[in-house]
């Protein structure tokens, strides 16, 4: 018995290579066109979309080798071509180069860089089977294109094996070392200076230190104009290349930190912005691209070389005579096909290549270096000094046409109306210009506990685009799908209840009910849902469904603004200012909330210091969270809106999104929160439970209205602190954050009633704090999750921790003076 039928089977033997040979090239372009996307989108369709093609690509080509070398040794069947099986040999190398990859994405995740000696491995085998796949055909009149392809398929495979050791962290560490500092000649010193005072002279050993930052001129000040696109990209050139040491944990010295910091003082919060927006895709660049290796002298010579080959490989079987007699034309056509396709995507990757960031931050020098220039060029004669004037002219021709390539990516802002009253100017750069995804997403508890939808504080109904709104009512079906099989379970299991007391009761009453039909009740309502829960489990614990569907419904999205942006901007400027000495710095960065208390200059911040001071991180910020939305809904009457300011408003608006956007960041990104987390997801569980008991209790468990069960959260009394009631066994916050939502709302009412000088609104302290508590995780997450998080669209987090480092405000700046230089002196 044939499981597959001979018709089928004769197809599957036929047209297997050629469909691999396909299948392979279909893949290399799904990479080479979707890979730049997934750092300007976090979509995990995208995601699912990259993975499969990844590793699929592999498998594609490295099957279809081994069937070509297999086919070799088959003997030809009577109805094939003379010399197809030549034909097929040419594919060999073809594959050989789609393992190379394409220049968009060498890695996947940072741990396939650790795995670069696998894929050398794969090189070497993968080259011995597609040569001992033409040996088989010695006689090969094909030879010639063969070992151009070989050429051009060695070259890509090195290419890509050469990115992934480079970007290995060991590596990576390894390159950015500076070489070894001894100091002074110790010995030799001692020796000097035995002899001389062996002879009796004055000697004395002198330790000069280095100059201080305030005797040294600043080596990068921004002119007082804005910078321009070309400038952008080269400053985030320059400091991608000081401070990709992060990465890996190395230290900086006084002199990086105080570069950085005197500069990025000077800077708008804009083109700070900017800066670090092109410093991180250089920093994705080179640790998932080609990128770094292409832009040097030998990666360019290889390039072409590489190039040069598949063109001649190309000519050479094009001008071969007789190719529709000698092979079969579905396979001259396939490999027509693989030649065009295969010239079109380098012609691709070439074009991506010249309009690279990259390759414009490097092939253009720094103002501040054709400056020195223009002034040695002026101490010259006058012809020196014409053909400088000609080459001034044509750096600025060149300058001005880049600026205006560059000024395509440059960020997009428009107004939006917010929840308030007033309006924002928010991130709208289109996807495809974009550096990262410009979104700033939120996890609300209150809305997840009664399972509420959170609306948006930036109103983009008439102006949103159609995927956007495609995805919206997705989410919208997944939702009602989601409550209907809830209330479906739900009805089954009151049935169930119902049906279990009359067979209870009628087995009481009849013994043959007792022995017969109640043995089956027990059966069907309790083995057989234990057995689908149990198997439920296992899927949803391999898969993480009940996660992605939580992650659907309940995370919302909010675009950054730049108002937002330049409130963080400017905290953390205002800190650095503290920041003169490595151990200040620690200590200003480390601060979780209590250093804006103190700064608001507010009399009740002591009973509102015990919230941050005496309590875990993670436990702070479920406290703060809820505390801020439950503010947020008690001030969303229009009343209430026409006594807040504009300043106030945006205050409110930044608060509520940093809030959410930190219970994001804690529940559904627990590997960017692992250093600061603590048990925060134990914390998070007992105060769900909790708030569902509440509700539960009051009959409002399918409210759905966030504004009446904060009120009711609100309404219950806290004249004895929760502590006192349910001693330390239950991690639950949910009281402990309402009584600190009344403290917060005492500020208002004692800022109202006070005639004097006072301190800061509630809504400026939130944000503050927040702005803190979003610092704090910032500088206390692991480097390496920050640089995968930028494979995933990247998040504010990464510009948080960025900008803090150019601030001076990161640990790895240990080093606060100079070396010192012993010198012997003689005395007179």
């Amino acid at each position: 018995m044939r499981v597959i039928p001979p018709a089928v089977k004769e197809i599957l033997d036929k047209w297997n290579i050629r469909g691999l040979v396909i299948l392979s090239l279909v893949f290399q372009t799904f990479l080479i066109f979707l890979a730049p996307l997934r750092k300007r989108t976090s979509k995990k369709l995208l995601a699912k979309i990259l993975w499969t093609s990844y590793l699929l690509a592999d498998w594609t080509a490295n099957y279809a080798v081994a069937q070509i070398t297999k086919n070799q040794g088959k003997e030809p069947k009577p109805d094939d071509p003379p010399k197809n099986k030549k034909l097929l040999a040419l594919w060999a190398p073809f594959l050989l180069l789609h393992l190379g990859g394409p220049d968009t994405i060498t890695a996947l995740a940072l741990e396939d860089n650790a795995l670069w000696a696998r894929h050398f491995f794969g090189l070497v085998s993968q080259a011995l089977a597609g040569v001992y796949a033409v040996v088989q055909s010695m006689d090969n009149p094909l030879w010639p294109p063969i070992a151009l392809l070989f050429v051009t398929a060695v070259i890509k495979y090195m290419e890509r094996t050469y990115a992934l050791y480079t970007a290995s962290l060991d590596k990576f560490k390894d390159q950015m070392l500076k070489p070894a500092d001894t100091g002074p000649n110790y010995a030799k010193l001692m020796e000097e200076y035995d002899s001389r005072k062996e002879s009796n002279l004055p000697t004395d050993i002198v330790l000069i230190d280095e100059p201080d930052k305030h005797d040294r001129p600043p080596t990068l000040k921004p002119g007082p104009d804005p910078l321009t696109h070309l400038e952008i990209v080269q400053y985030g050139f320059k400091f991608f290349n000081t401070f990709k040491g992060l990465v890996v944990d190395l230290i900086f010295s006084f002199r990086e930190r105080d570069e950085s910091r005197d500069f990025f003082k000077e800077l708008s919060p804009e083109d700070a912005l900017r800066i670090i927006e092109s410093e991180l895709g250089f920093l994705y660049e080179s640790m998932y691209t080609k990128t770094a290796i292409l832009h040097t002298y030998a990666g360019t010579v290889f390039r072409i070389i590489a190039f040069g080959s598949l063109i001649s490989s190309f000519l050479v079987f094009h001008f071969r005579p007789k190719k529709s007699v000698e092979f079969h034309g579905a396979d001259v056509v396939i490999t027509y096909t693989l030649f065009v396709v295969g010239i079109g995507l380098e012609i691709s990757s070439l074009v991506m290549f010249l309009l690279s960031d990259w390759m414009f931050a490097a092939s253009r020098k720094l103002k501040d270096d054709q400056v020195k220039d223009k002034g040695f060029f002026r101490r010259s004669t006058t012809r020196l000094q014409a053909l400088f004037q000609k080459k001034n002219d044509k750096v600025y021709i060149i300058d001005t046409f880049l600026n205006r390539l560059l000024a395509f990516r440059k960020p997009r802002w428009t107004m939006y109306p917010c929840s308030g009253n007033g309006t924002h100017e928010v991130l709208t750069t289109p996807f495809l210009l974009r550096r990262w995804s410009g979104t700033i997403y939120g996890f609300n508890f209150i809305a997840y506990c009664m399972k509420a939808k959170v609306l948006r504080i930036h109103r983009r109904s008439e102006c949103v685009c159609r995927s956007e709104r495609a995805w919206e009512f997705v989410v919208f079906v997944s939702d009602w799908v989601a409550r209907r099989v809830q209330v479906l379970f739900e009805w089954i299991k009151d049935v169930d209840s119902s049906v279990g007391i009359f067979i209870k009761r009628w087995s009481k009453k009849n013994k043959m009910v007792y022995c017969t039909v109640y043995p089956l009740y027990l059966v069907f309502s309790s083995v057989i849902p234990l057995v689908f829960r149990k198997l439920w489990g296992y899927v949803d614990r391999i898969f993480s469904v009940e996660s992605f569907l939580d992650e659907i419904r309940f995370v919302s999205s909010e675009p950054m603004t730049k108002k937002q942006w330049e409130f963080i901007f400017s905290e953390l400027k205002h800190k650095s200012e503290f920041a003169e000495t490595p151990e200040c710095a620690k200590k200003v960065s480390s601060a979780r909330g209590e250093w804006a208390l103190h700064d608001s200059k507010l009399e009740e911040v002591e009973r509102l210091m015990r919230y941050v001071a005496n309590v875990d991180y993670d436990q702070s910020l479920l406290l703060w969270h809820i505390a801020t939305e439950l503010c947020f809904q008690d001030e969303g009457d229009e009343e209430t809106e026409k006594n807040r300011s504009g300043e106030s408003c945006d205050d409110r608006e930044f608060s509520k999104i940093i809030s959410d956007y930190m219970m994001y960041l804690l529940i559904m990104q627990p590997k960017l929160m692992s250093e600061v987390a603590g048990i925060g997801n134990i914390r998070f569980r007992d105060t769900l439970d909790e708030a569902k008991r509440f509700f539960k209790g009051r009959h409002s468990e399918n409210l759905k209205d966030m504004k009446r069960g904060s009120k009711m959260i609100l309404f219950v009394s806290n004249d004895i602190e929760p502590m006192h009631v349910k001693g330390d066994r239950s991690k639950s916050v949910l009281f402990d954050a309402s009584m600190l939502a009344k403290e917060l709302m005492r500020l208002d009412e004692s800022s109202s009633s006070s005639s004097g000088s006072h301190g800061d609104g509630k809504w400026r302290v939130l944000s503050k704090v927040w702005v803190e508590l979003l610092s704090y995780a910032a500088s206390h997450c692991k480097a390496t999750e920050q640089v995968a998080q930028l494979s995933r669209g990247g998040e504010l987090l990464n510009f948080v921790w960025l900008l803090m480092a150019h601030f001076g405000l990161a640990d790895q700046f240990q080093i606060n003076k100079g070396d010192a230089r012993a010198k012997l002196v003689v005395g007179e």
